[in-house]
């Protein structure tokens, strides 16, 4: 189909000769990015991998029309150990430190181009928090599809309300009180400081946002993490808030596109930390198709470099906290805006949001003047019993719209 992403296609054992009288064998098609790609969404991926996949495609059918249903079922596995290993290596080359899966052995019987990487001692914990969580999410997820099979998530998007708009509102706050625009975040707790709020209401806090002049909500929905959840974007979207939400998610499947779509989410967060620049460009066709806004976070200047390099992003958020030790800087968000990438920037008039460490009106002026034009603002705000005098306490006044 013209515009799709190359394929491996893979033989697949079958569970069962009876099911299938007249073929042992059938194929499947598996994505480069480890994605499962929407057929109708045009897209198209290096053509290394292309090239690659043909050219194994013929030598492989020959290969495995001679062996018994077990062996292919081995050879299967082998085939999915070795792409995965493909899609490391991708990763690797990009200067992405966070593995999406905890290291595993090679199938028995495998012989190939990562024989080398076998005797290797790699460590079989998370080595941060964020792969931590990326590990987590991987399972998560899949068993969250089992219960919501993407077919009726797309069924359900077709009868969601449309969205809200999340970069809009961020402009027209920035030109109504001259500060970057304010997302403010419901966040009860987070792995670094525990629990930020005993007395937490969702829809109370996100409505005390909007009233002390928040122009955008992030919503954490991490449960085990971050005490968040669904269920609060759900409300606080229930709840008629106006504010344009983003869905706060650690993304690493299309799947959480659209279920957070069918939540109520406006715009949704993708980390580049985590993703490849494939899989990037691939979601955020999929947020076009579902009038969602990304959010897509960088930690440091490859990252920048990487995103900058990337068509159709609208959106930047810098983090300021380190992956590695979780300390704050907010002298990063300047460093990463000088020289070429902050010219590209301002060429392409995207907006820049400053993310961790902002608590004062001098943190705000500062990455004001380095050039973003939002914030994203939690801890500081979320942990005062009155929300609306911490955002007037975080800017130096009254932002609202009173």
């Amino acid at each position: 189909m013209e515009g799709l992403v190359p394929v491996q296609r893979l033989p697949v054992r079958v569970a069962s000769p009876s099911l299938y009288p007249c073929n042992n064998s059938i194929s499947i098609r598996r994505s480069i990015s480890g994605f499962a790609m929407d057929r109708k969404i045009n897209f198209r991926a290096p053509s290394q991998f292309s090239i690659r996949a043909q050219q194994s495609d013929l030598k492989e059918s020959l290969a495995m029309s001679s062996l018994s249903v077990e062996d292919k079922g081995n050879a299967l596995r082998i085939k999915e150990w070795e792409v995965e290993m493909y899609q490391e290596e991708l990763a690797i080359s990009q200067g992405i430190r966070i593995r999406r899966k905890p290291p595993s052995k090679a199938p028995l019987g495998y012989s190939g181009p990562f024989e080398l990487r076998l005797h290797n001692d790699d460590a079989d914990s998370p080595r941060n928090i964020l792969e931590e969580i990326t590990w987590y999410k991987d399972v998560e997820v899949s068993r969250m599809k089992e219960l919501n099979p993407l077919d009726a998530l797309k069924k359900a998007v077709e009868d969601a309300p449309p969205t809200r708009d999340f970069v809009g509102a961020l402009r027209m706050a920035h030109k109504r009180t001259g500060f970057p625009g304010l997302i403010a975040e419901v966040k009860k707790a987070s792995p670094s400081r525990g629990i930020l709020k005993e007395n937490f209401d969702p829809v109370e806090i996100a409505q005390a946002y909007e009233k002390g002049g928040a122009a955008c909500l992030s919503v954490l929905t991490d449960q085990k993490y971050f005490q968040g959840g669904y269920e609060n974007l759900e409300a606080i979207r229930s709840a008629g808030v106006k504010c344009p939400l983003l869905c706060k998610e650690f993304v690493v499947d299309p799947w959480q596109i659209y279920y957070a779509r069918t939540k109520g989410a406006d715009a949704v967060l993708l980390i580049a930390a985590v993703l490849t620049d494939l899989e990037i460009t691939y979601l955020l066709k999929i947020c076009k198709k579902l009038s969602l806004a990304a959010l897509v976070e960088v930690h440091d200047e490859r990252e920048m470099g990487r995103v900058l390099g990337i068509e159709g992003i609208e959106l930047v958020g810098i983090n300021n906290r380190s992956l590695e030790t979780f300390e704050v800087d907010i002298s990063n968000t300047k460093q990463l805006l000088e020289g070429e990438h902050g010219r590209q920037i301002r060429e392409r008039d995207m907006i820049v949001v400053g993310e961790s460490g902002l608590f004062t009106p001098d943190d705000i002026a500062y990455v004001q003047a380095a050039g973003v034009k939002a914030v994203l603002v939690g801890e500081s705000i979320v942990k005062q019993n009155d929300p609306e005098k911490g955002i007037a306490g975080l800017f130096g006044r009254n932002i609202s719209h009173t």
